[in-house]
């Protein structure tokens, strides 16, 4: 029992990263934030890795999982500080996110919740092929949202790790006693036969 609720537990955890991951995509595709995109496609490989290791009890791809986690839990801890320009990150400076292709922000910018777009006409800041707009009246501002996002992503990523790591540990007990078990076998163990016992008796004339 304890065995399926772990391996359920992970499931549904994956399946909770999943759609998270999903969900992060999207909003980073219509930001054109090309970093992000590529490390979500990156997680959404590992997590769909670590759900086919749960169902098929393969431990060896669950470590795997468990790895990609550390590697995660960085990731969106670097973009937490990115976003809160902590230390010498400044979002004006560093274009991260989109590999210094291009001048877009997060998605969240001009669509955030309660958020009023205006152009600024004949603004001396606009570069060629670009124009600048004010963003006024929002409830949450941008970097806070994809601060949220990705303490969620954190979080997730912490239990996954948590319960891919117990589950792994169940199936490597497993295979351990299954080998001590086959290992009877090797030795040719038989067991023991009855043998029968022939005894000559005198004809009486």
């Amino acid at each position: 029992m304890g065995k399926c609720s772990g391996r359920c537990t992970l499931v549904a955890f994956c399946c909770l990263q999943l759609v998270a991951a999903l969900e992060r995509q999207i909003f980073d595709f219509l930001g054109y934030q090309w970093a992000p995109i590529l490390a979500n496609f990156l997680h959404i490989m590992a997590v769909i890795l670590g759900i086919f290791g749960t169902v098929q009890y393969r431990s060896r791809y669950l470590i795997l999982y468990a790895a990609w986690l550390v590697l995660w839990v960085g990731w969106n801890a670097f973009i937490i500080c990115f976003y809160l320009e902590v230390g010498q990150l400044s979002q004006d400076r560093d274009f991260i996110m989109t590999f210094n292709t291009s001048l877009h922000r997060s998605w969240w910018m001009e669509n955030g919740p309660g958020c009023l777009v205006t152009p600024v006409l004949n603004s001396r800041l606009a570069l060629e092929d670009h124009h600048v707009i004010s963003v006024t009246g929002c409830l949450l501002d941008y970097p806070y949202i994809e601060a949220l996002s990705s303490a969620l992503q954190i979080f997730l990523a912490l239990f996954g790790f948590v319960f891919a790591c117990y589950v792994s540990k169940v199936f490597l007990e497993e295979e351990d006693s299954f080998d001590f078990i086959g290992g009877f076998d090797s030795y040719g163990y038989q067991a023991p036969q009855k043998t029968s016992h022939l005894q000559l008796q005198p004809l009486s004339g």
